[in-house]
């Protein structure tokens, strides 16, 4: 097929999308997101968004006919397009408000469709500005790469933030194109995504806006082999290597969500625990571990104020092994009907004895807090935890020393999704620790897109990552993303593994989202500068 050919070929798709409108409009923008989320986990089916992002450049160039410069038309296609992305892409939310039905039953619906709504203001927004700054020619696929990193950005920054299946993760397979995050982190990756899967919308274009159709397509197709080859030869170069010394041993516990706050099954979950972390395999069972790691919130009760949990702890620890485990924590402040706690990290020495704790930061909203709690209790909402008074935030991300193995940083839960906020400033440790529960979520995509979030924060600060989850997926991940060890989703056991050695922090780790902001920054005054010498053109010719 001739280059002509294939321009005229996309011209008659392109033409029935940028000439929709109304409720075709939008339904063309819902099925394009929700198609998209096949490039996330678990499927990875990215080559689909060369169809789908082609298909904004088109929604977007027909929004001229609109109000006020198209604004509101683009921000409405950008509207649509994101319900049906994050519908699609986080429908399994729903599962968590099944846990406790009769209390939270009536909240599934509402929940899976206002989410999805409300995180379709950013790509709203994302839409809107790239509209704003629109020109005819290929540049403008460069615009809306631009525009779409700034909303998907502010979508990872607002309201405490929530950058879930941020359009870059959709580059994080095969793991030769992940090696990219290690150069510009998430928000990098995004801009390239977005650049690289709406570039053959160019070839739909009349020669007198697009010259030279096949020169962007073509420059964007070299950029993803390039970054496969910088990948691949990135992955040869960091062999994985091993900290001497340190024995991981990972328990899986998969208890069933509503067990996990039931204080009644307090002797039931202590000696699955027990039995559990003394498995024998490969010929031993905790002998020569080094380091024991439970998942997050381990225990129906507190831990520091059960004195028989702290001796069966004892017990079961031989000498020189230490327990790593998530547990929620009694604030001192607490009084009787009145109960806060911190969702916390513990170390355990082979006595009992407490060594440190971490407690979270960046907590989940309405999962384990809730905003504006005065007004929405009096609706009837409340966090799906059963800590009555909710949990409190931890003062700050640090550090944790613990015998025998560099220091970590414990990261709860989905404080792992948040690019350049997993290491304290001035302070890098030897790995990452992740310790979670995603038995809210059941069998669905939710813990493979958590998996997947996780790992590439591994990429970008050079760290291994060593992920606890109840369960699954539990794993072991080395600097470069390579899964050392791995215990499958809905799945009893223990996991044991050496612990991967951390590498050189790689060029994101360093400098951090500074470059991207600059190109961002300069895409975004090259863009309205263009719209400006355009319009000026445009007002020239008129009669």
């Amino acid at each position: 097929m001739t280059a002509s050919a294939v321009t005229l070929a996309l011209a008659r798709v392109a033409q029935p999308v940028v000439l929709a409108w109304g409720l075709r409009r939008a339904l063309i923008a819902v099925l394009a997101g929700a198609a998209s989320t096949l490039a996330m986990a678990p499927l990875h089916a990215w080559p689909a968004l060369f169809l789908t992002f082609p298909v904004i450049v088109w929604l977007v160039d027909g929004s001229g006919a609109g109000r006020w410069n198209g604004l509101g038309a683009a921000a409405a296609a950008g509207w649509w397009y994101g319900f049906g992305y994050f519908l699609a892409g986080l429908y399994w939310i729903g599962s968590a408000f099944l846990v406790d039905a009769d209390k939270f039953g009536w909240l599934l619906a509402p929940a899976v469709l206002a989410l999805p709504a409300g995180l379709a203001l950013f790509m709203a927004a994302g839409f809107a500005l790239a509209r704003l700054l629109w020109a005819p020619g290929a540049f403008r696929i460069v615009t809306l790469a631009a525009a779409l990193t700034t909303s998907e950005w502010l979508r990872g920054h607002l309201l405490g933030g929530f950058p879930w299946n941020a359009f870059g993760y959709a580059l994080a397979e095969p793991l030769s194109l992940a090696q990219g995050f290690a150069l510009v982190g998430l928000w990098g990756m995004t801009f390239l995504a977005v650049l690289v899967f709406a570039a053959p919308a160019a070839l739909a274009d009349a020669p007198a806006d697009t010259p030279r159709p096949a020169l962007l397509p073509a420059v964007a197709g070299v950029l993803l082999i390039a970054l496969g080859l910088f990948g691949a030869v990135r992955l040869a170069a960091l062999p994985t290597a091993t900290v001497d010394g340190v024995r991981l041993r990972l328990m899986q516990p998969n208890i069933q969500q509503d067990q996990r706050f039931n204080y009644a099954a307090k002797s039931d979950v202590m000696r699955r625990y027990l039995a559990l972390s003394q498995r024998p395999a490969g010929g031993h069972g905790l002998a020569g571990t080094t380091h024991l790691i439970w998942p997050e919130s381990a225990f129906p009760f507190f831990v520091a104020r059960e004195p028989d949990a702290l001796a069966a702890i004892a017990d079961l620890l031989p000498e020189g092994t230490v327990l790593i485990t998530g547990a929620a924590r009694l604030a001192e402040s607490s009084r009787p009907g009145n109960i806060q706690a911190y969702n916390s990290v513990y170390v355990f020495d082979h006595d009992g004895t407490i060594l440190s704790i971490y407690d979270k930061v960046h907590l989940v909203p309405f999962g384990e807090y809730v905003p504006l709690r005065g007004l929405l209790q009096r609706l009837g909402i409340e966090q799906l935890v059963r800590v009555p008074g909710g949990f409190l935030p931890g003062d700050r991300l640090r550090s944790l020393q613990t015998p025998g193995a560099p220091a970590f940083v414990p990261l709860v839960c989905y404080e792992a999704i948040f690019p350049n906020a997993v290491v304290p400033r001035g302070s890098r440790p030897g790995w990452l620790l992740n310790v979670t529960n995603d038995a809210w979520f059941g069998i669905t995509p939710g813990p493979w897109q958590h998996l997947l979030q996780a790992r590439m924060r591994a990429v970008e600060e050079g760290l291994p990552l060593v992920r606890a989850a109840n369960t699954g997926i539990s794993a072991v991940i080395d600097p470069a993303g390579r899964t050392i060890a791995q215990l499958g989703l809905g799945r009893e056991g223990i996991l044991d593994s050496e612990l991967p050695a951390a590498v050189d922090p790689p060029p994101y780790a360093q400098v951090g989202d500074a470059p991207v902001t600059a190109l961002v920054v300069l895409v975004l005054v090259a863009s309205g500068w263009r719209r400006r010498a355009r319009s000026g053109e445009s007002r020239r010719l008129l009669p």
